[in-house]
């Protein structure tokens, strides 16, 4: 498996762990004889600090990587995501939504079994039917909102989909299953999904690696290069490396990092040892 343009994005909200060691080595080594790139997915500025960009980078040079081209920085791209915004918004496939989570949370509660996605309960829709005037007049009065994206007319509008992951292999999208998605707030320009999507485009990425807990992401990722006309990747999702009680590493939990285990003295080839993957439970990866 060579050849391919792959890419380490983390996001500069601590310092890299083992668990990141793991995934920028098998993105670098899935991309023998083609392109490593690394991006800082840093667009929310109120986690994201300066001092963790420039630590991360002489980590992972420590750990003997090599990256081609420049470092492709999020929050320095915003206009790729407005447009991207702005041609669903032609679309009519965008609709502001001004729920709270507290709002959210009671409608869910109130109603008789509220349908489960893969992050849990869906949007119940509560601000897909307001008229254009209230819309236009909430706006106009600084109320905060979240741009959604009407997912059963953006998945008709694409019609069937598939996409190919190199440890679980052909998949059919299905991301009706996550409901009317964000894809950015008044006070966020962009999510996750749509900032993924966009940069893997523009960087030319041929071979999205990252962990298993972000397989499913990939169905709506999968619909957005769809409704984007944008260059379909393939996948390769790799297991996690977890902590001797089995749980995935994390920041908040106090994974220890790199730089600990630097300052410890471990070598380079010894860290790259500890940061093993940890395999399914049954040997094989369960896809929704």
């Amino acid at each position: 498996m060579t050849g391919f343009t792959t890419r380490f994005a983390p996001s500069p909200t601590g310092f890299l762990h083992l668990g990141h060691a793991a995934s920028a080595c098998f993105a670098a080594d899935c991309a023998t004889g083609g392109r490593f790139l690394l991006r800082i997915e840093d667009i929310d500025q109120t986690r994201c600090r300066a001092e963790f960009v420039s630590a991360l980078e002489e980590d992972l040079a420590w750990l003997g990587l090599v990256w081609q081209g420049p470092v492709r920085r999020q929050s320095r791209h915003l206009a790729d995501y407005r447009r991207a915004l702005d041609r669903l918004a032609a679309q009519d496939l965008l609709y502001p939504c001004f729920c709270t989570r507290t709002t959210i949370a009671r409608e869910v509660a109130a109603m008789d079994g509220a349908p489960q996605g893969p992050d849990g309960p869906l949007y119940p829709g509560i601000c897909r039917a307001l008229a254009p005037g209230e819309r236009e007049e909430r706006i106009g009065q600084g109320e905060g909102y979240a741009l959604r994206l009407k997912m059963d007319e953006a998945a008709r509008r694409a019609g069937p989909l598939m996409w190919h992951d190199r440890a679980a292999g052909r998949q059919q999208a299905r991301p009706e299953k996550f409901g009317d998605v964000v894809l950015a707030r008044k006070d966020s320009p962009t999510s996750y999904h749509l900032a993924v999507t966009v940069d893997d485009a523009l960087q030319g990425v041929t071979l999205v690696t990252r962990a298993i807990d972000l397989f499913p992401a990939s169905h709506i990722h999968r619909l957005l290069q769809a409704l984007l006309d944008l260059p379909v990747p393939e996948w390769h999702h790799h297991p996690l490396v977890t902590d001797q009680a089995g749980r995935r590493l994390a920041k908040r939990d106090g994974a220890p990092s790199i730089r600990r285990l630097r300052e410890q003295g471990l070598t380079p080839v010894e860290v790259i040892g500890l940061a093993r993957f940890s395999p399914p439970a049954d040997g094989r990866f369960a896809p929704i």
